[in-house]
């Protein structure tokens, strides 16, 4: 049962990256990978605030079956961590250095800081009632 919820969350997960992926291109072009970068923040940002609601003293508390649909699943299947690599591999080849440390910078920097505000954010609602 497990394997099936990771499977479908995975699914919702890579709908809502391409829909988001191709609203940013259209908004902002494909010269920089904005896409990407904020696809990488926001789910950062939200597997934070679903860890910390998981946790045995969370909101949800310890659900594994809800855990791992959305941690792994979901988000995982949302999240572009290998689109990131190829995209800053493509801004290496071609010689776009300093693209290529801007996204690095900005994905790994903003990523970091995201599941760190979404995990503080779900801890401070964790509690149950």
């Amino acid at each position: 049962m497990t394997y099936l919820l990771v499977a479908i969350g995975s699914a919702l997960g890579g709908m809502a990256r391409h829909w988001c992926g191709m609203a940013a291109a259209a908004r902002w072009g494909t010269a920089f990978p904005w896409g990407t970068i904020l696809i990488n923040i926001v789910g950062s940002f939200l597997i934070g605030v679903v860890a910390a609601f998981t946790e045995p003293d969370g909101r949800w508390g310890p659900v594994q079956p809800a855990r791992d649909f959305l941690m792994v699943g979901v988000l995982g299947g949302y999240t572009t961590f290998s689109a990131f690599s190829l995209q800053t591999l493509t801004l290496l080849r071609d010689g776009k250095l300093a693209y290529a440390a801007g996204n690095v910078a900005l994905s790994v920097g903003a990523c970091v800081i995201a599941v760190w505000l979404g995990y503080v954010l779900g801890a401070a609602f964790r509690r149950t009632a």
